[in-house]
């Protein structure tokens, strides 16, 4: 499941979703002070790379998902250096999971301007 958050959004908003995004999956994954020191960096270059992935890839699917495992495969070993093996791997799992709840809000909040019901996500 490669979801793209590839609506037009400005550099500000890529930023502001980043940053909303390290700070979920430092959460989740419970990383100590030190841990989120080192992956903070590291996370902000995958994260710029993702983005340029969606980006140029978003007309051909197969290529998109093809370049996103290279993406992550690439950046495992950088986390892995910081976290561990299995819990490198966690930190896409983590990203699926915040990309599903962003679009479950953005679904919500239309919802809403059309007279749906309204639920609170934690994330935003």
């Amino acid at each position: 499941p490669f979801v793209s958050i590839t609506m037009a959004q400005s550099d500000n908003d890529d930023d502001k979703i980043r940053d909303k995004m390290r700070q979920y999956i430092q959460q989740r994954m419970r990383l100590t002070k030190n841990e989120a020191e080192r992956f903070t960096p590291i996370f902000i270059r995958y994260f710029k790379e993702w983005r340029t992935t969606l980006r140029e890839n978003k007309t051909d699917r197969l290529i998109l998902q093809q370049k996103i495992v290279e993406l992550r495969l690439r950046y495992r070993g950088a986390f892995k250096d910081i976290i561990g093996e299995k819990r490198s791997n966690d930190i896409y799992r983590h990203q699926e999971i915040f990309i599903q709840e962003l679009k479950d809000i953005k679904r919500e909040r239309l919802e809403n301007r059309q007279g749906g019901t309204r639920r609170n996500k934690a994330i935003l």
